[in-house]
C-alpha cells in the first residue's frame, strides 16, 4: 500500500492508524501523531495498553543537532516497593491459549508495576509536539464515550485474554458485559479511559504521579497484596536514552538500548548477519537468533545495568501483549512507539480508567526469577522500537508485539525491508519464523529447503497451519529513497492498518 506526501501511519487497529493520519493531515508531526494514535488504542486496543502501562518511544527529528537527532524515551514499567512494604499476595498463573502453543502469564496483584505512559506521552509532548494535548487525546476521548467495533481480530484477542481480563468483578464489568466476552461486531466503549484523556489533555501527567488518580491505583493495588506504592509513583521519571546501533546492508540500524534486553539482542542478531556476508535465508536467521540467545545468560541479564557491559556486547569479537505504531512525516521525523499493558493484571481500579500492567508477573521479563528486580528499577523489555537511516534519511521504522517473538519479527521485516527491498506491506504480511528453547516455529509459506536443512542438524520444526499472532504484530513505515514513496504495513496477525495523510 502507498500513498500520500504528507505521511503515514501504521498501527494495530484502523482507529488508531486514523487517528494519527488525523493529526498529520492537520499540520501536526510525526511525534503529535504517534500520540494521539497512543491515545486511540488505549480504547481501540485496550486489553493492550492504557495509562496502567509502559513503552517507549524512538524518535528521529532530522531538524535537530546530530547529537540530538536519535532519542529512545523510556517510559516503561518500574517496580514498586520503595517504601518498604513488602506483597501480602501471590502471582496467578494462567494460561493463554494461541492454539497451537500455549503461555502461561502471572496476573493480580502482585504482578502491578508503576506505569509509564502518561509520564512519556507528556514528556515526548513537551519535547517535540506542535498541537495541543487536547486535540491529540480528541479521537481517544471520543472512542471511549461513543465506543469502538470490535474487529475479528480484537476479538480473537479477547477471546484468548478472557481468563485474565475477567478475572476480577470490575474487568469481568467491563471486558464482559451482562456476563458475555465481547465479539466481533459488538461495541466497546470505555468511557473512564475517556474522563482520564480528558483529565490528561488538562493537566498532563501529574494527577496519575502525585494526585487523586495514582493515590487510587496505589490503594486498589495495596489492598490487594501489591507493591505498587505513592513513592513509586513521585519518583517515577521517563528517561531520554542514546539508541543503541549497528550496520546493516548499507543502513545504520537504531533501536532500545540497556536496559532493555530486545534491543541489543536485535542489534546483535543483525550483526551476525552482516558479518555472515551472504543472502539471508532460513539458516542465516535461525543461526544469527540461536547466537543472540546464547547471550541471554543471568550475567547478560544484570549486566544490562552497568553501560561499560552493554556496551561490549556489540564491540569487538562479541558483536524485548504489547501493541506498536510507527509515523512517519513529510518532513523526515519519524516516531516508533510500543506500548505494552502485558496482558494487563486483571484490576481495573473504578473511575480511573487505569488497568494495570502485570509486568512483574511476565516471565520472560524476570528471567532470573519473580520478586527479585530492586524497587524502582526498570524492567527489561523486549520492546524495541527502532528504525532504520540510509545517509541520515529515515527508510525504515517499526517495532513488534509479541512477547519473546518480537525479536524475531522485527528481525524479519529489517532483513525483507534492508536487504531485499520490500516494501512496509509486503514485508510485514511475508511468513515468519522463530527460534526458541531449541525448537523453529514456522508459519506456513517459510521456505522449505531451509526448514528441512535445519531438521537435518536436529533442531526440531513446528509448522503453523496458518499465520497466528504468536509470531508478533509488526507495523512498520517505509520511505523509498529513489521515488520519495512512502508504505506502510498494518499486520494482518493483530488486525493492523495503515493510514495516509
Amino acid at each position: 500500500m502507498s500513498g500520500g506526501t504528507r505521511g503515514v501511519v501504521a498501527a494495530g487497529h484502523p482507529e488508531t492508524a486514523e487517528a494519527g493520519a488525523r493529526v498529520l493531515r492537520e499540520g501536526g508531526n510525526a511525534v503529535d501523531a504517534a500520540i494521539a494514535a497512543v491515545g486511540a488504542s488505549f480504547i481501540a486496543e485496550s486489553p493492550l495498553t492504557g495509562f496502567g502501562a509502559g513503552g517507549f518511544m524512538l524518535v528521529h527529528d532530522p531538524a535537530r543537532e546530530a547529537s540530538e537527532r536519535d532519542v529512545l524515551i523510556d517510559f516503561f514499567v518500574a517496580a514498586g516497593g520503595s517504601d518498604g512494604v513488602e506483597r501480602s499476595s501471590e502471582l496467578v498463573p494462567i494460561p493463554v491459549d494461541f492454539g497451537a502453543t500455549a503461555q502461561v502469564f502471572n496476573v493480580g496483584a502482585a504482578s502491578c508495576g508503576v506505569p509509564g505512559t502518561p509520564a512519556g506521552l507528556e514528556w515526548a509532548a513537551q519535547r517535540y509536539g506542535s498541537v495541543a494535548l487536547a486535540d491529540l487525546v480528541a479521537d481517544g476521548v471520543r472512542l471511549g464515550r461513543e465506543g469502538v467495533t470490535i474487529t475479528p481480530e480484537q476479538a480473537y484477542f479477547h477471546e484468548i485474554l478472557h481468563p485474565i481480563l475477567t478475572s476480577t468483578p470490575e474487568g469481568a464489568a467491563l471486558y464482559a458485559p451482562e456476563g458475555r466476552r465481547l465479539e466481533a461486531g459488538d461495541t466497546f466503549a470505555f468511557p473512564d479511559a475517556a474522563d482520564s484523556l480528558e483529565r490528561f489533555a488538562a493537566e498532563g501527567a501529574a494527577p496519575f504521579y502525585a494526585g487523586e488518580v495514582g493515590a487510587a491505583v496505589c490503594e486498589w493495588v495495596r489492598a490487594r497484596g501489591g507493591t505498587l506504592g505513592v513513592d513509586d509513583l513521585a519518583a517515577y521519571e521517563p528517561i531520554a536514552r542514546e539508541p543503541v546501533a549497528t550496520r546493516f546492508r548499507g543502513a545504520d540500524v537504531l533501536t532500545n538500548p540497556p536496559p532493555s534486553s530486545g534491543g541489543i539482542l536485535i542489534a546483535y542478531a543483525l550483526a551476525v548477519l552482516e558479518r555472515l556476508g551472504e543472502a539471508t535465508g532460513v539458516e542465516q536467521m535461525v543461526g544469527a537468533t540461536e547466537a543472540a540467545n546464547a547471550r541471554r545468560t543471568d550475567e547478560f541479564a544484570e549486566g544490562l545495568h552497568d553501560p561499560a557491559y552493554a556496551e561490549g556486547i556489540l564491540g569487538g569479537d562479541g558483536l524485548g501483549s504489547t501493541t506498536h505504531l510507527a509515523a512517519l512525516d513529510g518532513d523526515g521525523m519519524c516516531a516508533s512507539v510500543t506500548c505494552s499493558n502485558g496482558t494487563g493484571s486483571g484490576l481495573v481500579v473504578p473511575g480511573t480508567g487505569v488497568h494495570v500492567n502485570n509486568m512483574l508477573g511476565e516471565e520472560d521479563l524476570n528471567p532470573g526469577g519473580f520478586h527479585r528486580i530492586p524497587a524502582g528499577r526498570r524492567v527489561s523489555s523486549m520492546m524495541a522500537p527502532t528504525v532504520a537511516l540510509r545517509d541520515g534519511e529515515v527508510v525504515l521504522g517499526l517495532g513488534s508485539a509479541g512477547s519473546n517473538r518480537i525479536r524475531s519479527a522485527i528481525l524479519d521485516v529489517v532483513v525483507r525491508v534492508i536487504e531485499q527491498g520490500m516494501d512496509a506491506g509486503d514485508a510485514v504480511r511475508s511468513p515468519r519464523l522463530h527460534f526458541e528453547a531449541g525448537t523453529v516455529q514456522a508459519e506456513p509459506g517459510v521456505d522449505e529447503a531451509g526448514l528441512a536443512a535445519i531438521e537435518s542438524r536436529g533442531i526440531p520444526v513446528a509448522r503453523w497451519e496458518r499465520q497466528n499472532l504468536f509470531f508478533g504484530g509488526v507495523q512498520a513505515v517505509v520511505l523509498d529513497p529513489e521515488s520519495g514513496e512512502l508504505s506502510g504495513g498494518g499486520d494482518p496477525r493483530r488486525g493492523g492498518s495503515v493510514a495516509f495523510a
